[in-house]
């Protein structure tokens, strides 16, 4: 039998804390970025000091460190990109994950020229590559691994292995998806003059819209509002016509999807957008999130070098429990081992949207949309507490993060593995007798069991313990 290769397990890092949590649950690189040229201006503290100091504990780590410079600059920032990225450049990360050809086309005439020293360069999914002849184009400019697009299929994704076995590949395997083609929706940029692409997304797609009923405007060819549909309700429409609703494959679309459509956000009243839907979907309101841990053995097959989790302004929280669990997903690929269903499990104590295999395997539209809300939600379990210290008296010193008791049945998340522990007692730090934490952020001390040191805390749901 064939030794399969492991891929690489690529974290994201907006912070240091960030960082050492993807590193310490399994992680073999990090990606973080320069505010200013990278898609997450917002909640990313990685300024040039902090890039050095990452840069220089994954090396110590034997770990990997990219630097996301990956907008589509305008000629504004063209006149200090060089001069800002020089510095990035000579603390030696392990990549530069770009998109824009004309940046790219600068830093390797600087490489080139010997003025810089050489750093491989990644082709961001920005740059939306679908097809093989795009890989090879990239291939010619210099650039190391592709990062192909999130819209690509399995089938897409091996073929585009079998046509270019010479350039690394990384795929997106978990996370937030775009209602575009990633990073290219003009939805923030049209509400508020906040251009995704330049890091500064608001997420207009996750906003709550009204529906309304349009037609034609026989003059103009403009949608026209006929009436507004008070207590339109996508997800039972959805429902009730599921089996003749798709989007791809072979499936027959609903009638109410060859319609225009208006929405209006509900803090703008009167604003109406036109909306329509073709064959590929109707990609606006609120995308499920990418969950694609059940594709990691068959991505391990086909060959990619890397799978990628989303997510820089997620919390530490999140960045642990995403490298744990896609880290035993690879070694079990590796192993030969039949894919563990738990997996999935821990995955919903995640806030998240509904999860999506995304186009991983083609699939009817209610696979993609979220019709029923747009905030977050976890139904397994809840981020309660982090520990901050472990005493010598045999209690932990915790900082809360949201509400848990005395009784509640807690999970330890500890890099050398998970454990479930029933809350016997709990005290204040000086020492006192209490029965709740009731939230961050106040430190609390609880009976230490088992290794807890750098352990975070979750406070299993109700109707998940009885089970557990």
């Amino acid at each position: 039998m064939t030794t399969l290769r492991a891929p690489e397990l690529l974290l994201p890092a907006g912070t240091l804390q960030r960082m050492r949590a993807a590193y310490d649950f399994g992680a073999d690189a990090v990606y973080a970025g320069q505010p200013r040229y990278s898609l997450r201006a917002r909640n990313n503290e990685f300024k040039l000091e902090q890039l050095a100091t990452g840069i220089q504990e994954a090396h110590a780590r034997g770990k990997k460190f990219f630097v996301t410079s990956n907008l589509i600059a305008h000629n504004d920032k063209l006149r200090t990109y060089l001069r800002d990225l020089q510095p990035v450049v000579e603390m030696r990360p392990d990549a530069l994950i770009m998109a824009d050809a004309g940046l790219i086309m600068l830093v390797r005439e600087q490489m080139e020229k010997g003025l810089w020293p050489e750093v491989p360069i990644h082709i961001s999914v920005q740059a939306n590559t679908t097809n093989s002849a795009a890989v090879k184009f990239w291939q010619k400019q210099g650039v190391s691994r592709i990062i192909l697009s999130r819209e690509l299929s399995l089938a897409e994704i091996e073929a585009i292995r079998n046509d270019c076995p010479d350039i690394e590949l990384e795929v997106f395997v978990h996370g937030a998806l775009c209602i575009a083609y990633s990073g290219r929706c003009l939805l923030s940029g049209y509400f508020n003059r906040r251009d995704p692409n330049q890091g500064t997304c608001t997420n207009a797609c996750r906003w709550s819209y009204k529906t309304h009923d349009a037609t034609t405007d026989t003059d103009t060819g403009e949608a026209v509002a006929l009436q507004r549909l008070d207590g339109f309700n996508f997800a039972q429409e959805d429902e009730d016509a599921a089996s003749a609703f798709a989007t791809t494959g072979d499936g027959q679309r609903h009638p109410e999807a060859n319609k225009v459509w208006l929405i209006e956000e509900a803090n703008r009243p009167g604003e109406l957008m036109p909306i329509m839907e073709d064959e590929h979907g109707t990609y606006i309101m609120n995308s499920k999130d990418l969950r694609a841990i059940e594709y990691v053995e068959k991505l391990t097959q086909i060959g990619v070098d890397s799978l990628k989790i989303e997510g820089r302004t997620k919390s530490h929280y999140y960045v642990a429990r995403t490298a744990q669990v896609y880290r035993r997903a690879i070694d079990d690929a590796v192993a030969g081992r039949p894919f563990d269903k738990d997996l999935l499990l821990e995955l919903e104590g995640l806030a998240n949207r509904g999860y999506t295999s995304g186009l991983m395997e083609r699939r009817p539209a209610q696979d993609y949309q979220n019709y029923i809300a747009g905030h977050s939600s976890s139904t397994r379990s809840q981020f309660v507490a982090e520990v901050v210290q472990v005493r010598a008296d045999g209690w932990v010193e915790v900082e809360t993060k949201n509400k848990f008791s005395v009784g509640d049945t807690l999970e330890i998340i500890h890099p050398s593995g998970n454990r479930q522990i029933q809350l016997t007692a709990m005290t204040s730090v000086d020492g006192q007798a209490i029965q709740v934490a009731p939230g961050s952020p106040l430190h609390v001390c609880i009976p230490a069991d088992g290794p807890m040191d750098g352990a975070l805390i979750a406070r299993m749901q109700h109707d998940e313990t009885a089970s557990a």
